[in-house]
C-alpha cells in the first residue's frame, strides 16, 4: 500500500523552523550549537552543522516533520542513537543541499510483542536494550543481546545497517516487514506500508493507529512468506569452503527496503522475528599462542556439530590491555548501573563536552578510574600473562560435551594452549571486557592527544574459507602505529580492527593502503557498520541506495557517493557517482 502527499510550496528556513516549532513544539527544534552538538558530532568519528535538530515525539510528527522538510527541499539525516562508528547518521561537513535538519528519533521508542511473543513490533527509537527486557517474559530474546545493546543502540538502526552481532547463529539483522516513507523524484513523499498488519489507507490513518497501538491479532496477517530474520544463514556460515565472507554491508542477499538502508529511507517501523531463549549455557575460555588452533577449532564445530555456537569472541592481546586501562570506568559503569542507565550518560557526557571541549569528559573518566579495583577474574589475568590470542566461546547445553572434548585435544593445557569452563560470573566479566573494547581505543586517543593522531577503524568481512586469519602490516605501515586492535566475531570470520596511529600520519592514506591489502585477501569491508564517511560504497550497494532515493535527499553523501539532487554531482571527496 503506497499513499502519496502533494509537494508544498518551498519555505525559507524560518519558515520551515515555525513550521516544526507547530508540529513538535518549540521545546523539541534544536538549533543552537551546543544544543545540537551531540546530534552533530559521530561517537567516533563525523561532525558538521545543521538546521536544526528535530525531535517528533510520535509516528505521526515524524510524518508531518519529514513532510515539511521534503517540501523544504532541504537534505535530512535520519538518527537513532547515535552510537555508530562510521559516523553514518551525523553530518559530514557541511555541504549538503539546501542546508540540513537532523531527525532524531529517541523519543520514539515503543514497541509491541505480537503473535505470542514470537514478533516483535517496533519504532524508530526502540533500543536493543529495551527489547531484550520486553522478550524476557516470554522466555525470548532479540537478535542482538549484547555488545551493540549496551551502548543503547536502536533496533531500527540494526537493520538498516544490516548489523551482525555476537550471535553466530542470527546472521545480520533483517527483515522484509517494514512502514517506511521514500522520497519520489518529483519531491512528494510516500509511504509504503508493508508490515503486513491492516491500519488504514491514508498515512494520517496508518501512523495514528500504530502510535495508539490501535490493532489485534487479526489484523496482523502470518506473511509466511516474507522474512523477519534471515533464514539463510545457519546454512550460510557454516559453508567454511566458500571463497565470499559470510556477512557484510553491500551483500545483495541481505538488502531489501529497510534492510540495509543506511538512512535511504524514513522508517517508522519493523517486525521482526524473536528467537527462543537459551537458558542452560556454558561459556570457555580459550586461548593460544597458535592462531592455527583457533582456525582449526572454527572449523570443526562449524562443520561437524549439528548446531554452531552461540557466540564465539576473539580478542588479540593488545586489545585485552587497551580494554583493560582504558574501557575500565565504563566496564564497571555497566556491571554496576546496567545497561538502562547508558544512554543518559552518554548525553550527559556530550554535554559536558560541549561546554568544556572534546576530551575533557573522557579524561576526567580515565582520572578516575585509577582508583577502581581490579574488574577481571584472576583466571583472566592469568591467561593473559601467557597467551597472546583470546576466545570467549558460549555454546548451549547439548553442546557441552562434545565441545569439551574438542578443546581438551586442541587447548590441552600446555605452553601453546589451554582453556578453562567459566564460571557464571566469569562469563559475564569476559563477555563484556570484550565489548568494551569498541570504546577503548577512543578513550585513548582523548587521553593521548599529544602521540595520537587519529584512529583508522576498519570493519573486516574475510572469506569462510579463510585458513590464516592473522594480519600481519608490511613495515612501512606497522611503522606509523602506536597500537592495533584486533577483535570481533571469530565464527563468521567478522574482525574489527582499530589501529592507533602516530602523530603525523596521514589518516586517509593509511586506510587506504590497508584497503589494498584487505582487497588481495578477498575481503569484504565494512561488515556490520553502516559505510558511513569512511568507506566507499561499493557499485552494487549504490544502485540500491539509488533505488531507493532517487532524489537523494535522504543522508546524501552516505558512502562517499554524490550529494546533489538526483545523484548529480560529485562528492566532496571527489570519489562519488556522477
Amino acid at each position: 500500500m503506497t499513499s502519496v502527499i502533494p509537494a508544498l510550496p518551498r519555505p525559507d528556513t524560518g519558515d520551515l523552523l515555525s513550521a516544526l516549532r507547530a508540529v513538535v513544539g518549540r521545546r523539541h527544534v534544536l538549533t543552537s550549537s551546543r544544543a545540537t552538538a551531540r546530534y552533530r558530532k559521530g561517537y567516533r568519528t563525523g561532525n558538521g552543522p545543521a538546521i536544526a535538530v528535530v525531535r517528533p515525539g510520535s509516528l505521526l510528527e515524524l510524518w508531518q516533520v519529514a513532510s515539511a522538510c521534503v517540501a523544504a527541499d532541504v537534505s535530512i539525516i535520519m538518527q537513532a542513537s547515535n552510537t555508530g562508528l562510521t559516523g553514518g547518521s551525523t553530518p559530514d561537513g557541511g555541504d549538503y543541499p539546501g542546508g540540513l535538519v537532523i531527525i532524531s528519533t529517541t523519543r520514539l521508542g515503543d514497541l509491541r510483542v505480537i503473535r505470542d511473543g514470537a514478533q516483535v513490533l517496533c519504532q524508530p527509537g526502540t533500543t536493543l536494550n529495551r527489547l531484550e527486557r520486553a522478550l524476557r517474559p516470554f522466555g525470548r530474546e532479540p537478535h542482538s543481546v549484547i555488545g551493540s545493546s549496551c551502548l543503547g543502540a536502536s533496533v531500527v538502526g540494526g537493520v538498516c545497517n544490516n548489523s551482525g552481532g555476537s550471535l553466530v547463529r542470527r546472521g545480520p539483522a533483517y527483515t522484509q516487514l517494514a512502514l517506511y516513507a521514500r522520497v519520489q523524484p518529483d519531491g512528494t513523499l510516500a509511504l509504503v506500508n508493508h508490515l503486513g498488519i491492516a491500519l488504514g489507507d491514508t498515512p494520517e490513518t496508518i501512523l495514528a493507529r500504530l502510535d495508539r497501538g490501535d490493532f489485534s491479532e487479526s489484523d496482523i496477517d502470518p506473511a509466511t512468506r516474507s522474512w523477519a530474520h534471515d533464514h539463510a544463514y545457519l546454512d550460510h556460515v557454516r559453508d567454511i569452503d566458500s571463497a565470499s565472507p559470510a556477512r557484510f554491508n553491500a551483500d545483495p542477499r541481505c538488502l531489501f527496503e529497510a534492510a540495509g538502508s543506511a538512512g535511504k529511507l524514513i522508517v517508522f517501523a519493523v517486525r521482526l522475528d524473536t528467537f527462543a531463549r537459551e537458558e542452560e549455557t556454558t561459556t570457555f575460555y580459550i586461548a593460544t599462542r597458535d592462531p592455527a588452533r583457533l582456525t582449526r577449532l572454527r572449523r570443526a564445530m562449524l562443520s561437524d556439530f549439528e548446531l554452531p555456537p552461540i557466540a564465539g569472541e576473539y580478542m588479540h592481546e593488545t586489545a585485552f590491555d587497551i580494554a583493560d586501562v582504558y574501557g575500565r570506568d565504563m566496564f564497571v559503569a555497566i556491571e554496576r548501573l546496567g545497561t538502562d542507565r547508558l544512554p543518559a550518560l552518554f548525553s550527559a557526557k556530550s554535554r559536558f563536552d560541549a561546554v568544556f571541549g572534546d576530551g575533557r569528559s573522557d579524561r576526567m573518566m580515565q582520572w578516575a578510574g585509577r582508583f577502581l579495583g581490579d574488574h577481571l577474574p584472576t583466571r583472566m589475568r592469568k591467561f593473559r600473562a601467557r597467551f597472546e590470542h583470546h576466545l570467549i566461546l558460549k555454546v548451549s547445553h547439548d553442546q557441552v560435551g562434545p565441545t569439551r572434548a574438542l578443546l581438551a585435544e586442541l587447548f590441552p593445557g600446555d605452553s601453546q594452549a589451554d582453556h578453562f569452563e567459566c564460571t557464571a560470573q566469569e562469563s559475564a566479566k569476559a563477555f563484556l571486557h570484550r565489548f568494551v573494547a569498541a570504546g577503548a581505543a577512543v578513550r585513548y586517543r582523548a587521553v593521548h592527544p599529544e602521540t595520537v593522531e587519529d584512529i583508522v577503524a576498519l570493519d573486516v568481512a574475510l572469506p569462510r574459507n579463510t585458513l590464516e586469519w592473522e594480519e600481519h602490516l608490511p613495515p612501512e605501515l606497522e611503522s606509523k602505529v602506536l597500537h592495533t586492535l584486533y577483535y570481533g566475531h571469530f565464527f563468521c570470520q567478522v574482525f574489527h580492527q582499530d589501529y592507533i596511529v602516530r602523530k603525523g600520519t596521514d589518516p586517509l592514506r593509511f586506510e587506504h593502503a590497508l584497503w589494498d591489502l584487505l582487497d588481495t585477501r578477498g575481503a569484504q569491508y565494512p561488515a556490520e557498520h553502516n559505510v558511513g564517511h569512511l568507506y566507499i560504497a561499493k557499485p552494487e550497494l549504490t544502485e540500491f541506495y539509488q533505488s531507493l532515493d532517487p532524489r537523494n535527499q535522504l543522508n546524501p553523501g552516505i558512502g562517499q557517493t554524490a550529494r546533489g539532487r538526483h545523484w548529480s554531482s560529485p562528492s566532496p571527496h571527489g570519489d562519488g557517482c556522477t
